[in-house]
């Protein structure tokens, strides 16, 4: 069965629901069967978009012609849409956070169980060139042994003035962002997590968290810091790496930043410099013998490999990349996360 055999039901029309009908059309003509929102301008931007619009929500699910549907609702939604979507014989994507609680996304594993369905959620961004550039480094071991790293992401302008703004539909950066970044550190490092250490900002007055800034030890001893903002006018890098044997670091969307690795220890070019009202030796800059300036080992990737993966595996032919497990550990990262912010101290993990 190749891709343009299957049939996918997109629920909601927003950002990512039409995200998903642009690229779904892009690797299959007839890959969409239709989309559902309860908003009537997202309907007629999904017909003018050439798309068959369904009368309800469960005229999409009695689809014949979709073995899929694609759950891009506000984050409160997404247990009951995906549980129902199950039990009339479907298999679902579904966007993130996947749930509000780790409790929701065990119902629905559950569920998935009893009906016998592939339930899996759109971690898109492991696909990001940028997360996979930093995790060839790690991977390969390029700064030798990793013992901290850190990864943000940053912006002035506050939380979106929609549901992302309201508690009980899942709103905040946590929900928004945490998700993905504790996800992909997840991934890369493979430990166990120790303790989690955060704290979460309300700058801009909303009753969600609008940034968050979190520490995790891992059983190694090494540390990620994980930090979100929106009141940032000035940002930091997205990726800073640090091991024994060199630093990188990715400033930008658009993938500016290098690698400094060490080419011996050998040698004794250390000499004091003048800093502020003082000197140092320990703070010193090394000179070219001693380093290496290297071009980021930049890697090329697709989300539509995303896609690829799920219909793959429904054929047998793949695993199914993105595992529950893993979505559940990160969700119960992000709650031991809200606790630690809530007790103002560092909370045992696992």
């Amino acid at each position: 069965m190749t891709a343009g055999q299957h049939g996918i039901s997109i629920i909601g029309y927003g950002g990512m629901g039409s995200q998903h009908a642009r690229l779904l059309t892009g690797l299959g003509a007839n890959l969409v069967s239709g989309i559902w929102d309860i908003d009537r301008n997202k309907r007629t931007a999904a017909e003018a978009a050439g798309l068959n619009v369904y009368s309800s929500f469960m005229e999409a699910l009695n689809d014949p012609l979709a073995d899929l549907v694609l759950i891009a609702t506000p984050n409160h939604l997404h247990k009951e849409m995906a549980i129902q979507a199950m039990q009339a014989g479907k298999h679902v994507i579904c966007e993130k956070p996947v749930t509000l609680n780790s409790r929701e996304l065990e119902e629905i594993l559950e569920a998935a169980g009893q009906y016998g369905r592939l339930f899996v959620v759109h971690q898109n961004r492991r696909w990001d060139e940028d997360y996979l550039t930093i995790k060839k480094i790690y991977d390969e071991r390029l700064l030798g042994e990793v013992f901290h790293l850190e990864t943000r992401v940053q912006g002035s302008r506050g939380i979106p003035g929609d549901w992302r703004k309201e508690p009980e539909f899942g709103g905040g950066m946590m929900l928004d962002w945490g998700v993905h970044l504790i996800d992909r550190l997840l991934l890369m490092i493979g430990e166990r997590v120790k303790q989690v250490y955060c704290t979460c900002t309300y700058v801009t007055g909303e009753q969600v968290d609008d940034g968050f800034r979190l520490l995790l030890t891992f059983e190694s001893g090494k540390t990620a810091l994980v930090e979100v903002g929106t009141s940032h006018f000035i940002t930091l890098p997205k990726w800073y790496m640090c091991g024994n044997a060199g630093t990188a670091v990715i400033e930008d969307w658009e993938m500016n930043g290098r690698l400094v690795r060490l080419r011996t220890r050998e040698g004794n070019d250390a000499k004091p410099i003048a800093a502020g009202a003082g000197l140092t030796k320990t703070m010193a800059p090394r000179n070219d013998e001693t380093i290496e300036e290297l071009e980021l080992p930049a890697v090329k990737a697709s989300i539509l490999d995303f896609y690829r993966n799920v219909f793959d595996t429904l054929e047998g032919k793949a695993e199914i990349l993105v595992k529950n497990s893993e979505v559940l550990r990160v969700m119960k990262v992000m709650e031991a996360a809200f606790e630690s912010d809530r007790v103002r101290q560092a909370v045992p993990f696992e």
